[in-house]
């Protein structure tokens, strides 16, 4: 029955539709890959517009199942198809899922960098150039007409005078209108700088050139227009127009002045006072190089003339080194409280303070140390007092009162008591650097002993050690030698406490230990001499050094006993001290020393010894008894 029912379908027709079912199935599974592809794609471009979309992968091609071999006729649909023997029936498998394509947006190659334009092509380049360039050539021109117009007898002196305020203050109108029109910055700062500098230099040669008027109100005319102009810079929020003011006054006053003189530095620093509001509230460092270089290469060259040509008593100039500094410290202590991170301000604070440091041979002693002391105290004030300066400040400020201590220190001594001030000063500052834990402190406290050692040495050199002759029997030496020993000794042990060095430590402990001994030799010997002459009491010095050493020596040696971490050290100073004593004993003092003291010599250190092996013997001994009991 089933056979008559179904013995009108061919079997070929159906395997040929069922392998046309696979194939659409598999063009639908590649449409919907192809959708996903598209749709991160859009997802990309939205992100990141200029990315290009990654390639789709590679769709493998799709596979055909296999063709149903004929079916007899008159089989049913959908019943097995009956093989030969040996043969297996291959069934359609279904085709293997398609890879899905990465999500996220696709990283695009960067676009190569555009070309850079030579800087002369760059905007307001060539305009600034031909600005600055045309305001110098201005300035030499109204110089001429003031200068070089008097010395050919052109026009007369008020004629000059007046022309050249009438084209200042044209030049100064005509910048203003230039400004406000399009494109008009660059040439109306130009012309407004000008025409303000070309202004105040009238006034100067009004003042110095031709004595019309009076130098003080020279001077207020001079800082009205400086305050004015920089007010003016500041209105238009341009650095450069206050700098050229500057620099135009700066360049061109001295050719007004017919050189360098007191004059001049004082409209410089008019200038100096009166373009310091523009730096408030503005990082306008060029401005404040600008304003405190020419001043500071015035005044510098003025303590060089007056040093060449042995002038001790100018007051003028004196005031000039004292405004000069206070300005520039006090200033620039503004600047950094406003913004810490100004490097300039601190340059500026070394700079405005080397008139000061360099003046030693222009005034008397007096003087002199006085300034000194007085730029050492201010800055001690400020290192302690000022808790917002910042670290570079600080260092700049610390090294500035030291030096200046140091100059006061020259000044103030001969060259006995040198050494001992020195070593005063550095022993205070590693004390400080102990109590405070101040790495600053200790730095400039140890170039105070170096410097101190040195003098030392060229006061009391070895020589005078080893000859009565040359041996001098002073308060001062000896005072310095028992300086120079403490100040080693303190050294060390700040060193050590402050944990600067690592691997030095040691070098600089044996270092430190022979400066001390050489310290406290000098000042034994020394002593002895300024009691008992130049015979006897140096033999009794040379005695006393010898003990001393010995003694030191059976410190060290019981300070290794107590001492875990430094025993070593302790041991090995210890017992090289004892050897350079018992070699000093054979070796010098047998044979300079004669009668008693060379029995004291030989006896005392006879009894250290023996008492030092006899403590080392002990202690030894007691360490065994405690090691065997437990």
């Amino acid at each position: 029955m089933t056979s008559s029912q179904n013995s009108g379908l061919d079997p070929q027709l159906v395997a040929r539709l069922s392998s046309r079912f696979d194939s659409l199935g598999d063009h639908m599974r590649q449409v919907a890959v192809d959708l996903q592809t598209l749709q991160s794609q859009l997802g990309a471009a939205g992100a990141a517009p200029r990315q290009a979309p990654a390639p789709a992968p590679a769709v493998p091609p799709p596979v055909a199942p296999p063709s149903l071999p004929p079916q007899p006729y008159g089989q049913p649909f959908g019943q097995a198809v009956r093989q030969p023997m040996g043969q297996q029936m291959v069934r359609p498998q279904p085709a293997p899922p398609y890879p899905t394509p990465p999500r996220g947006p696709v990283v695009a190659p960067r676009p190569p960098a555009p070309p850079r334009e030579p800087w002369w092509q760059r905007d307001g380049v060539i305009s600034r150039l031909l600005a600055v360039a045309g305001a110098g050539v201005t300035l030499v021109g109204v110089v001429m007409l003031l200068v070089l117009a008097a010395q050919a007898g052109w026009f007369g002196p008020p004629l000059r005078v007046a022309a050249g305020a009438v084209f200042s203050l044209a030049l100064i109108g005509a910048g203003v209108r230039v400004f406000g029109r399009s494109g008009g910055r660059v040439g109306g700062i130009a012309l407004a700088a000008t025409g303000i500098a070309g202004l105040y230099l009238d006034v100067l040669a009004t003042s110095v050139l031709y004595g019309w008027l009076d130098p003080v109100l020279g001077l207020i005319t001079a800082f009205g227009i400086a305050a004015a102009g920089t007010a003016l810079a500041v209105q238009w929020k341009s650095q450069p127009m206050a700098v050229l003011i500057l620099a135009g006054v700066a360049v061109c006053g001295p050719v007004l002045t017919d050189g360098l003189t007191l004059t001049l530095i004082a409209f410089l620093v008019a200038t100096y006072v009166s373009s310091f509001p523009a730096q408030i509230g503005r990082n306008w460092q060029l401005l404040q190089a600008v304003r405190t270089v020419p001043l500071v290469g015035a005044v510098l060259a003025a303590i060089a003339s007056a040093d060449l040509s042995g002038s001790t008593g100018d007051l003028w100039l004196f005031l000039v080194v004292v405004a000069v500094a206070l300005l520039g410290i006090g200033t620039s202590l503004e600047l950094l409280r406003r913004n810490v991170s100004d490097v300039v301000a601190t340059v500026m604070i070394a700079l405005t303070s080397l008139p000061v440091l360099v003046s030693a041979d222009v005034f008397d002693r007096g003087a002199t140390v006085a300034l000194q002391l007085v730029l050492a105290a201010a800055a001690l004030a400020i290192v302690i007092l000022v808790n917002w300066l910042p670290g570079h400040a600080r260092i700049t400020v610390a090294v500035v009162g030291a030096l200046a201590t140091l100059q006061a220190a020259v000044e103030s001594t001969t060259l006995e008591i040198r050494p001992v001030v020195m070593f005063a000063v550095a022993s205070a500052l590693i004390a400080v650097a102990h109590s405070t834990r101040s790495t600053l402190a200790y730095s400039i406290g140890s170039g105070f002993g170096v410097i101190g050692t040195l003098m030392f040495v060229s006061v009391s050199p070895p020589q005078a050690l080893l000859d009565s002759d040359l041996a001098v029997g002073s308060v001062g030496i000896s005072l310095g030698g028992i300086l120079l020993a403490a100040t080693a000794l303190a050294f060390v042990y700040v060193l050590a406490e402050l944990k600067l060095v690592d691997d030095g430590l040691q070098t600089l402990g044996i270092v430190s230990g022979v400066l001390a001994l050489y310290g406290l030799t000098t000042a034994t010997v020394t002593l002895g001499i300024g009691i008992g002459g130049e015979t006897t009491g140096f033999t009794a010095g040379h005695t006393a050094a010898t003990i001393e050493w010995m003694i030191a020596a059976f410190a060290l040696l019981a300070f290794g006993l107590r001492s875990v971490t430094h025993a070593h050290l302790a041991l090995l100073a210890g017992l090289s001290l004892t050897a350079a004593a018992i070699a000093k004993l054979f070796l010098f003092d047998l044979v300079a020393l004669d009668g008693l003291f060379r029995v004291i010599a030989f006896i005392a250190v006879g009894l250290l010894l023996l008492i030092a092996g006899t403590r080392y013997a002990k202690v030894f001994a007691d360490r065994e008894s405690a090691a065997v009991s437990r």
